[in-house]
């Protein structure tokens, strides 16, 4: 059984290192310890590699925005929630990419080979659920509308909107 402070220390550990890594891709770990207020022996138990705690936080990253398909969707229009997803996918690229030389190719690949599988799945959920309501064509794939909305993360901030709305046109089911 993992102790509530264990617990309590790899989320602290998990949301400062996001924090930092935001601010400054360069920071170290004992930097990140510091921050969270933790030794580095606790740091190092839970991510013995800064590779590891980037991965470890790319990786809650993708778990929640999976995770926020479905409640997007108790609260939004499909297309909307579609849209609110994307939009938060695309800040998840922009951070994963942001992170350049943090990672390792090899783990570039790994972390994308990991986080493909669930974020199609997500994506499948918001298109059905945009079929069902017929606001969504019924040929929509996710695995093309996940190539398309990833090159919005290479986009200007200020252009993300406007080629996700013509992304999202381009998803509308035609009315005969």
């Amino acid at each position: 059984m993992v102790r509530a402070d264990a617990v309590e220390n790899r989320a602290r550990i998990l949301e400062v290192a996001r924090r930092a890594f935001a601010e400054d891709g360069a920071v170290s770990m004992n930097q990140v310890a510091q921050l969270a207020g933790v030794g580095a022996g606790t740091l190092y138990r839970h991510y013995p590699t800064r590779e590891a705690l980037v991965l470890a936080v790319y990786q809650a990253d993708v778990d929640a925005l999976v995770a926020s398909a479905p409640r997007l969707l108790e609260s939004s229009p499909p297309r909307e929630a579609l849209r609110r997803w994307t939009v938060e996918l695309v800040a998840a690229m922009r951070r994963k990419h942001g992170l350049g030389d943090a990672l390792s190719p090899a783990a570039h690949r790994s972390i994308s080979d990991q986080t493909y599988g669930p974020v199609v799945a997500a994506i499948t959920h918001l298109l059905e659920a945009g079929q069902q309501d017929g606001t969504i064509r019924s040929d929509a794939d996710p695995r093309d509308y996940l190539q398309l909305t990833g090159a919005l993360w290479r986009a200007a901030e200020e252009r993300t909107d406007p080629m996700l709305g013509l992304i999202l046109d381009g998803l509308a089911a035609h009315q005969g």
